[in-house]
């Protein structure tokens, strides 16, 4: 017997699955993932590790310019 999954329900669970991927993917320590994204590619571990670091390095939020002030209460 087949049960049909409501789309919302299915597009929520597809959701979770990702939001658990993606945290288990963050933190990793950035050499153990650049040794498991070289796994089976052209690129080396040294080299995904230059890009991974180049790309954490553009995420950072800007640390050169001071934080904006909070709003007077």
């Amino acid at each position: 017997m087949s049960v049909i999954t409501p789309r919302e329900q299915a597009f929520a669970a597809a959701r979770a699955v990702l939001d658990r991927a993606r945290a288990r993917r963050d933190s990793m320590p950035i050499r153990a993932a650049a040794e498991a994204a070289a796994v089976g590619s052209t690129k080396s571990a040294d080299e995904i590790e230059f890009i991974l670091r180049r790309l954490h390095k553009a995420a950072a939020p800007d640390r050169t310019r001071p934080a904006p002030l909070a709003a007077a209460a």
